[in-house]
């Protein structure tokens, strides 16, 4: 059985439209930064004292991040996760890799046979690091300036549909009494096998797979209990109605990231949200 994390009652502060908000994040602050990158991952995690990126969208989108992470004082990633190895979440971390240091990486069991997997390949080995697979039942855990985060890994070496996906990391993130959900690209079998061993509720969920419209997506949302959804995906691809209309009625506030960047802060007790 794997460790469950439950969260503690939130206040919910919501702000809309228009507002410019400094990236550098302030003393006793995780700051959690959706980018728009499309239909693709993205997100920064970061505090006074550390930095975790969850996937680094295509492979034009990497010099996007460095110029986010100089604008906001952060000069290294403690940890770079690669939920899985699809163009839309490895494509950018060549750049990444090339651009700052990184301390750790951590990646997912199911290689892919692409120009953006092996650029990621050479970028690691020109920096003298390897990569570390999280996968079975141990779960990865880290604690980084008072954030508990936890990667759960895939239990199966493959699986019989949508393999890649259904390969991807999924992590959670614990900020005092506030809490995180990515689930990657996770598809129906992935997002079963996870249900098995968690219950914990959160938060903020980003919606698996672009919001493309999973059957299990109801059943994570029912153990899940977020407040609010994020999703990663552009104007054509991903965010699709079937998923919106599930997210309107289970009452989540949702956000799409095609419409801006989204980012969320937390003090430890209650979110911002704000673009």
């Amino acid at each position: 059985m794997k460790k469950l994390i439950r969260k503690s009652a939130l206040l919910l502060s919501l702000l809309f439209g228009g507002c410019t908000v400094s990236p550098a994040a302030s003393a006793n602050e995780l700051r959690v930064c959706f980018f728009n990158a499309g239909k693709a991952d993205a997100i920064l995690l970061y505090t006074d004292d550390s930095a975790v990126l969850i996937d680094c969208g295509e492979s034009d989108f990497g010099d996007d991040i460095l110029a986010y992470m100089k604008k906001a004082g952060i000069d290294h990633l403690d940890k770079l996760i690669i939920t899985h190895f699809d163009k839309d979440h490895v494509g950018g971390a060549s750049a990444v890799l090339n651009g700052t240091e990184v301390s750790e990486v951590l990646v997912s069991n199911y290689p892919k046979d692409s120009d953006e997997y092996k650029a990621f390949a050479q970028a690691l080995a020109d920096h003298g690091l390897s990569a570390v697979t999280v996968s079975g039942t141990a779960e990865y855990s880290f604690v980084l300036d008072g954030t508990v985060y936890t990667v759960d890994g895939p239990d199966q070496e493959s699986y019989a549909s949508n393999p890649s996906n259904n390969s991807s990391l999924i992590i959670s993130a614990v900020y005092g009494e506030t809490s995180f959900l990515f689930a990657g690209d996770a598809q129906n079998e992935r997002i079963e096998e996870y249900l098995q061993d968690h219950t914990q509720t959160f938060d903020v969920l980003k919606v698996p797979y672009h919001g493309n419209y999973q059957k299990k997506l109801k059943e994570l949302l029912a153990v899940s209990q977020p407040s609010a959804a994020v999703i990663t995906c552009s104007s054509e691809e991903g965010g699709e109605e079937k998923t919106l209309q599930l997210l309107d009625a289970a009452g989540i506030q949702t956000y799409l990231t095609w419409q801006g960047e989204v980012t969320v802060t937390s003090d430890g007790g209650t979110l911002t949200f704000s673009r």
